[in-house]
């Protein structure tokens, strides 16, 4: 039970599900995720901290860059993130994003 709702409450902010939603685009750094949501990083990075601490996402270091993707670890996590793909399309804010998406480019953005 103790997952389970380490999970819920990592889903319960609408900037994380958003964030876990770009990532299912493609792997972002945390200045792409921040410029997308724009929000400081210290807030980003908290975000991403909380996905990570729940098994939502994993991070690797790629030169000074922090990079994320998508990593359901457990098979709640899996479930979570199935059922989360298919929601959330016709969002307004999140429809934006995606489309910027496209556009954010690390190097640009990072350097």
């Amino acid at each position: 039970m103790k997952e389970y709702i380490r999970l819920m409450k990592a889903l319960s902010d609408p900037n994380r599900v958003r964030v876990l939603k770009l990532l299912s685009q493609k792997e972002l750094c945390v200045c792409e995720i921040q410029d997308l949501l724009g929000l400081a990083q210290s807030t980003t990075s908290k975000h991403m901290k909380i996905l990570e601490d729940a098994g939502l996402v994993s991070s690797r270091k790629d030169g000074s860059w922090l990079i994320y993707k998508v990593a359901a670890g457990s098979k709640t996590a899996r479930l979570l993130l199935t059922d989360l793909d298919g929601q959330f399309g016709d969002e307004p804010v999140l429809q934006e994003m995606v489309f910027r998406l496209s556009q954010v480019t690390r190097k640009e953005r990072c350097c």
